[in-house]
């Protein structure tokens, strides 16, 4: 059960930041293709109809992709059947002036079509295209590539649609089936919600609903109401949240949320507690004059308490929710108002049900041992576990705030200590209040305490530095080690910079470190006047210290030598934090083109130029700048683990900027 939980807290970590920038889908294809009933050696035209979403705009094919923003590309596969005549055309695109690109380009809004003609030599073939794309909005900046694939058959008049696996901007793959978007996407977020139950933050806020609700089952009708009540603020609420409140927070309300330090601290505060708990330390029970109190407002028909019941577990879970929310809330500033608003819906219903079932019944809970046992040793897992985590909460005020306390090697040696004694409760060395007394152990728990005392000694490297990648984004970042070897035996050198680059000083170089030994940079300008200087490209990283794909991204690609020794060599480093809340000097405030605001921070001033200058505001996302006019040199490259094609990124940007 405890490992169960453990998966599913990843599972659900990881998707939800990959999800991050997957649910908008501004573009819905279709095909068809003329005559219907071809005869062989008949020229036949395909048509490729876009429907585009309000706001948004999709590039056009009829220009070099060299010259501006990624181009509508047809590529069919290889069929000796086929003879494609002419080149795919645009009918009737727009033009327009683009500012980040600085030229005239053709683009689509609402309705887009193009069309290729071909001779068939058989019609009893099936013919298969694959479409890669752009479309971008004027309303928060946000551009989102995308590919789609298409198969027509020509001997039978109707066309289908096959799902394709598409790349997003931030690199992430997505499953997508043209006009079934919006279904799919309902379907992610119902299961997402059904995960969320099961993670450390939200599954001890059961038996706390449990206890809330007890007294109501006397009276079978009002539990049931007061169950139905409490299941439906949860859907209220989060439903609010993603229909009103995010286009007025604005697509950095997440960033917000999961760096601030009061969250953060509550976040801390609420794991450790219940970690206490599930030892034996105390039972967390509401008070019994507060539970009289509520009860009476209850029998009266007192929705108030019931909704503020409701809204406390969906702050104390926000932690774990917080990732698919802050995704909804970034589609809702958008532009997007049913979509986000179907996708909290399904999320919540998934959510609160369990929570209305043992509100309505919560009895079934009754049933199940009190304590000792299995039971008791499941609670003792999950005390050790939300320990562990809690610690997470503090890393994140640490880091954000440059604290220097709790190092990456003093986390992991009290997640070793943790997982040590975790290993020994399990061998039965170890008792706690209300365990029952064993003369023998079973496999199940000699399993689990070879887990533990394995995990153990997997984490024992981390205390000197090594990557422990299965852990980047959880643990602090290699480089708030205080005892790391990696750089002990690296030179102090610059490796990647010049001697004159060598004497300047590094803006915030007191507030920031590169992994690997890297040397680089983290204000935009002083890096772009280097990078003219020594005749580099700008290698430039939008990350941030909430951000766990990030860490992942320079645990395990960056620390490649096939990409980290071009990244020394053959670029200058710059990272941008975009969630730091060290505030600048007055003369470095910066007011935002995009929403009109003065930037006074780090952060807000870094974010606004990922979303002013380059129409993006997801992390991570790497670019590769020509210092000379400060274009991009290719498209931009996000969150994807391909070492391979994160090293062919980089060395095809050194290419064109040398060619």
């Amino acid at each position: 059960m405890s490992l169960k939980k453990i998966f599913l807290f990843f599972f659900v970590f990881s998707i939800s930041n990959y999800l991050n920038a997957q649910i908008l889908s501004p573009a819905k294809w279709s095909h068809y293709s003329e005559p219907k009933n071809p005869q062989p050696s008949d020229t036949v035209t395909f048509y490729f109809s876009a429907s585009i979403d309000e706001g948004w705009y999709l590039y056009s094919s009829d220009f070099d992709p060299d010259l501006g923003p990624l181009v509508t590309t047809f590529s069919f596969e290889k069929n000796e059947s086929l003879q494609l005549v002419g080149d795919i055309v645009p009918v009737s695109p727009k033009k327009k002036y683009d500012s980040l690109w600085e030229g005239e380009f053709t683009f689509f809004t609402q309705k887009a079509l193009f069309k290729q003609k071909a001779v068939l030599s058989d019609i009893n073939t099936e013919v298969k295209v694959n479409v890669s794309y752009q479309v971008c909005t004027e309303i928060d900046g946000k551009c989102i590539p995308g590919q789609h694939d298409f198969t027509f058959f020509t001997s039978n008049t109707k066309a289908s649609s096959t799902p394709s696996i598409t790349e997003d901007a931030q690199g992430n793959n997505t499953y997508s089936t043209g006009d079934d978007s919006l279904i799919s996407f309902i379907l992610f977020a119902f299961l997402f919600g059904i995960a969320a139950v099961f993670t450390p933050c939200v599954f001890p806020m059961l038996p706390i609903t449990v206890s809330f609700f007890t007294k109501q089952s006397e009276k079978k009708m009002g539990g049931i109401k007061n169950g139905i009540l409490y299941g439906l603020s949860i859907v209220v609420i989060y439903t609010l949240i993603g229909v009103i409140i995010a286009p007025i927070a604005g697509p950095t309300f997440a960033n917000t949320i999961s760096t601030h330090w009061i969250p953060n601290l509550l976040f801390f505060i609420v794991f450790f507690a219940f970690g206490l708990s599930f030892l034996g330390m105390f039972e967390l029970t509401l008070p019994s004059s507060l539970v009289t109190k509520i009860d009476a407002k209850s029998e009266k028909g007192g929705f108030l308490g019931i909704f503020f019941m409701a809204l406390t577990l969906i702050v104390v879970s926000f932690s774990c929710t917080g990732p698919l929310v802050g995704s909804i809330l970034v589609a809702s500033a958008g532009g997007e108002i049913v979509k986000p608003m179907l996708g909290m819906l399904a999320f919540s219903i998934a959510f609160a049900f369990p929570f209305t079932l043992f509100a309505i019944f919560p009895q079934w809970m009754n049933k199940l041992p009190k304590s000792g046992g299995w039971l008791n040793g499941i609670k003792v897992t999950l005390g050790f576990l939300e320990i562990a985590l809690s610690l997470k909460f503090l890393s994140m005020i640490d880091l954000v705030y440059h604290l220097n306390i709790l190092d990456r090697d003093i986390m992991i040696a009290i997640w070793i200590a943790l997982s040590i004694l975790l290993g020994l409760y399990y061998l039965g060395k170890i008792r706690l209040s209300h365990d029952s007394p064993s003369d023998t152990i079973s496999v199940g728990k000699l399993l689990l305490a070879l887990f533990c005392f394995s995990f153990a000694i997997y984490m024992i490297p981390g205390m000197f530095g090594a990557s422990l990648n299965a852990l980047s984004g959880i643990l602090p970042p290699k480089t708030r080690s205080s005892f790391d070897l990696e750089k002990i035996i690296t030179s102090k050198t610059l490796t990647n910079t010049t001697k004159s680059e060598a004497q300047k000083e590094i803006a915030h170089g007191d507030l920031f470190e590169l992994p690997h030994g890297l040397k680089g940079f983290f204000d935009y300008q002083q890096a772009l006047n280097v990078a003219k200087e020594s005749n580099k490209p700008l290698f430039i990283d939008f990350t941030g210290h909430g951000c766990a794909n990030c860490r992942k991204m320079e645990d395990y690609v960056w620390a490649d030598p096939k990409v980290l020794d071009i990244l020394k060599k053959d670029y200058v480093v710059l990272a941008l934090y975009v969630d730091d809340p060290t505030t600048l000097p007055k003369e470095n405030w910066v007011k935002s083109s995009y929403d009109g605001k003065t930037k006074r921070t780090i952060g807000e001033v870094n974010m606004d130029l990922q979303i002013t200058k380059f129409n993006n505001n997801a992390q991570p996302f790497y670019i590769l700048l020509n210092p000379k006019n400060e274009k991009p040199i290719i498209p931009p490259r996000g969150y994807n683990l391909n070492i391979g094609e994160f090293a062919s990124f980089l060395r095809k940007g050194l290419a064109n900027f040398k060619n």
